[in-house]
C-alpha cells in the first residue's frame, strides 16, 4: 500500500514538470550513496523506478503496433532473464503513464542503455523517465 501512495505522489510530481520527449537527464551519472544523508548506506539497496509514458509517435497501424508490442514484451522477458528487470507491468487505467519497470542496475547510464533497447521506446510509442529508488536490504524478495 505504501508503494502505491508513493507512486501516486511521484506521478503527480512528474506531471507538474514541463513535458520533455527526450530521455530524462536528471539522474545522469553515478549516484554516491555514501554521500547521501537521506538514506542509511548500510541498510538500503538502490533500484531504479522507470516510468513509461505515452510517447509522441503513437499513430502506427494496428499491425505495426502489434509488432512493436511483441518486441516490447520480448525485451522485457530478456531483461528479466538477465536479472536487470525485477518487475514490470502496465498501468490499469487509460492515462499518459502506461507502465512501470523496477530495474536492478548499477547506475543511470545502465538503465538508459537497457531501456533504449525497447522497441516501444525506439519507435517513440513510449518515453521513459527514471528515478533511483531505495528499499531495505533483505526486506523484500523480488522474484
Amino acid at each position: 500500500m505504501l508503494f502505491i501512495f508513493c507512486l501516486t505522489h511521484l506521478t503527480v510530481a512528474c506531471s507538474e514538470k514541463q513535458e520533455n520527449n527526450e530521455v530524462s537527464k536528471q539522474t545522469t551519472g553515478k549516484y554516491d550513496l555514501s554521500k547521501d544523508s537521506t538514506v542509511s548506506a548500510g541498510e538500503m539497496k538502490r533500484f531504479w523506478l522507470v516510468l513509461l509514458q505515452k510517447g509522441p509517435n503513437r499513430n502506427q497501424d494496428s499491425i505495426s503496433a502489434e509488432k512493436i508490442q511483441a518486441a516490447h514484451m520480448a525485451n522485457i522477458n530478456r531483461l528479466a532473464r538477465e536479472g536487470k528487470l525485477i518487475m514490470a507491468g502496465p498501468i490499469g487505467v487509460e492515462d499518459d503513464l502506461r507502465g512501470i519497470f523496477l530495474m536492478n542496475c548499477n547506475d543511470s547510464t545502465e538503465v538508459e542503455n537497457f531501456v533504449k533497447t525497447d522497441s516501444a521506446v525506439i519507435t517513440g510509442r513510449l518515453i521513459m523517465k527514471y528515478y533511483p529508488w531505495w528499499t531495505m536490504k533483505g526486506k523484500y524478495i523480488f522474484k
